[in-house]
Order: C-alpha cells, then sequence, then structure tokens
C-alpha cells in the first residue's frame, strides 16, 4: 500500500472519513502506525489537504516530491492537515478517485476539502466523474499539468515545459553535437511538450526514443533497462548528452551515467549539483501548488485555469559554471546579453507552440 501522510496531519488527527481508508492501514512518515482517537474527542476541523499521485510516483526526488513538498509547505505555512496518496497500482488509485466522489456528497460536516490529482494518467476517468463533486459544497478539486480546463467543478493549472526545453536545447547545441532525448511515453501532454521544444531548440543530431507507451509508464525503469539505453548491443550509443524527460526513470539514468561515467545528463524538473549536470531544466510545480492551495482558502477561491508559462519564472534553465567555464574555452562563450536573447526566444517560441 503506498499512503504516505503528510507531517502535518501526524497528532492531528480525529475522525478519518471512509474515503482515506481504502484497503489499507495509515502509516506516517517515520512509519509509525496511527490510529483513530477517541470518538469523543472534538474532531479537527482544519482545512485537509488530499493528493493522488501515480502509482508508486513518492520517491521519485524529481516532480512528484516537488508537488509534496509544496503542499507540506503551504500546510505548515496555513495550518492545515494532509494526507498524500502513492497508490501501488492505477486500479487503487481509481479506487481512491471513486471513494472521494462517492463519499463527498454525503459527508455532513463543514470541514474544507482539496483534492489535488498529480497525474494526467488518470484524467479520462476525471473528466467523465469531477461533476459529482458539485454536491459537495465544502469540497474542491485541482487537477495538475493540463492545458485543457475541466469541464463542471474542478480547477486546472498547467506549468508549459516547451520554451524552458527550447531554451535548453539551444544551449545544450553550444557544448554537444550529439544528444540522446528520452521520454516517458507519447501520450503524457507534459512529456511530449517538453520533448518538443528541446526538438525546436537543438541544432545537433538528435536521437529519440520512449520508455513507456501509455500515459501512466515510462516513469519508472530497473537499473537493466537504463543500461541497455545507454549501451545498446552495439555499444556505446554514441551520444554524449542525456536528456531523460521521464520523472522518476530520469534519476536512474543519471545514477547509471554517474557510475558508467561516459555521458553527460540534463537534469529535468529540479537542480542537480553534479560534475556531469551542465544543464538544469526546472520546473516549480511545488511553488504553483503552494500558491493554488493559498488561493483556495481566500474568499474568492481557485483560478478555474492557469498557466504558470517561462516568462512567469515559473519554469527556467540554470547553466551550471563548468558550462560556462568549457563554452569560454571553446570560443563559444555565453554572455550575459546572449542569454537574454535566447530567454525572449524561448518566451516567443512557447507562445507560438501554444497556438
Amino acid at each position: 500500500m503506498g499512503t504516505v501522510l503528510g507531517k502535518s496531519m501526524i497528532n492531528k488527527l480525529s475522525i478519518i472519513p471512509a474515503y482515506l481508508m481504502v484497503g489499507a492501514l495509515l502509516f506516517s512518515c517515520t512509519k509509525e502506525p496511527l490510529y483513530l482517537t477517541d470518538p469523543e474527542d472534538i474532531p479537527d476541523t482544519s482545512p485537509l489537504v488530499t493528493v493522488i499521485y501515480d502509482p508508486d510516483a513518492l520517491g521519485d526526488r524529481s516532480y512528484n516530491d516537488l508537488i509534496y513538498s509544496g503542499v507540506e509547505e503551504a500546510a505548515k505555512e496555513l495550518g492545515l492537515r494532509t494526507m498524500q496518496l502513492s497508490p501501488s497500482s492505477m486500479e487503487e488509485g481509481i479506487a481512491y478517485l471513486e471513494t472521494v466522489f462517492t463519499q463527498m456528497p454525503s459527508i455532513k460536516d463543514t470541514v474544507r476539502r482539496l483534492f489535488i490529482v498529480a497525474s494526467p494518467a488518470y484524467d479520462d476517468y476525471l473528466r467523465k466523474n469531477n461533476r459529482r463533486l458539485e454536491a459537495a459544497p465544502n469540497a474542491s478539486l485541482l487537477y495538475l499539468e493540463t492545458s485543457t480546463p475541466l469541464e463542471g467543478k474542478g480547477s486546472t493549472l498547467h506549468l508549459p515545459y516547451y520554451g524552458a526545453m527550447y531554451e535548453a536545447g539551444v544551449f545544450t547545441s553550444i557544448l554537444f553535437d550529439k544528444t540522446l532525448l528520452v521520454g516517458a511515453n507519447p501520450k503524457n501532454e507534459s512529456v511530449t511538450e517538453a520533448m518538443d521544444g528541446f526538438r525546436d531548440g537543438y541544432t545537433g543530431s538528435l536521437t529519440s526514443s520512449y520508455l513507456g507507451e501509455s500515459q501512466e509508464e515510462g516513469f519508472s525503469v530497473a537499473d537493466s533497462v537504463a543500461i541497455k539505453l545507454l549501451y545498446p548491443e552495439t555499444g556505446v550509443n554514441g551520444n554524449p548528452m542525456v536528456v531523460p524527460v521521464c520523472g522518476g526513470s530520469g534519476r536512474t539514468i543519471y545514477r547509471m551515467v554517474d557510475i558508467l561515467g561516459q555521458y553527460c545528463y540534463m537534469s529535468i524538473d529540479t537542480d542537480i549539483s553534479s560534475p556531469l549536470c551542465p544543464i538544469s531544466a526546472v520546473k516549480h510545480i511545488d511553488w504553483a501548488v503552494a500558491l493554488f492551495i493559498r488561493q483556495w482558502l481566500t474568499p474568492e477561491g481557485m483560478p478555474k485555469h492557469i498557466l504558470f508559462t517561462l516568462e512567469s519564472g515559473y519554469t527556467e534553465v540554470i547553466l551550471h559554471d563548468w558550462f560556462l567555464r568549457e563554452a569560454e574555452q571553446e570560443g563559444k562563450p555565453v554572455t550575459d546579453a546572449f542569454r537574454s536573447d535566447v530567454h525572449r526566444m524561448a518566451i516567443e517560441k512557447e507562445a507560438e507552440y501554444a497556438k
């Protein structure tokens, strides 16, 4: 069972609704079992934020862990309770959502509840069922990383990655004439958007591949898969730079690169300090989620749909010092003026792509 109890919830539990008890015991971040308190105790009526992730998504040290951090930071700041649910399968994730949509309309208390769906893998189910929450006035819904707003109840948030990855592609071209671009799967909008951006900005020889086919695949791979990707049967794949747009799988690839030592890689979503990571393309989904939670508690509530583009600063490209030094030594200095020009061009290209 993949249930994770947010730190802000520890020692604050009183009455746990049925939707939080789907098929399993609950464990705290310290793995100590938590039990229901005495029913005669006064229940905690603090607002409750529940996040439902992809199967086994937490622990990727990337996109999903950023969401976790953003939720917990907002909860600490605002005095909220949290429940972060990382199911062990898609079926279990759908079961969580089905229980939410079934139970919420019948709950009579006045506790404010926000449900955050952190994966587009649930897109079809979510769009067919989100209107069921309209009968639950104290329940709100936030669906992450879709460019298409929900019809009916629920807010949506999207951080387009095209611009940042376009910018990263331009800079990668300065030092690397061959690159391996790896995506989780071709069905995930954020993945394909990022890969399109890098392709359009990169001017070298590019090899692209996907780790999975369906929308939930490719975000977790075994070491052996990563090694085969880097060392196919013909030997070293010949691409000195690896750009893994594949969530937790990227961490596996980074680890194999660090062990093998014959490649460089681009860090995606988070910034990594490593001699083998010259460039990072960062997505501040933690900032965005924390902002939405704050807005949720205001009288105005969350906006129906919002995009945080490259221009907003919620995505960015970080060039590490050794990249700048190497470019200087090769007679291709990356000046502040050049960086500003590339950034402005990437913003323009992202706007064109969105159309």
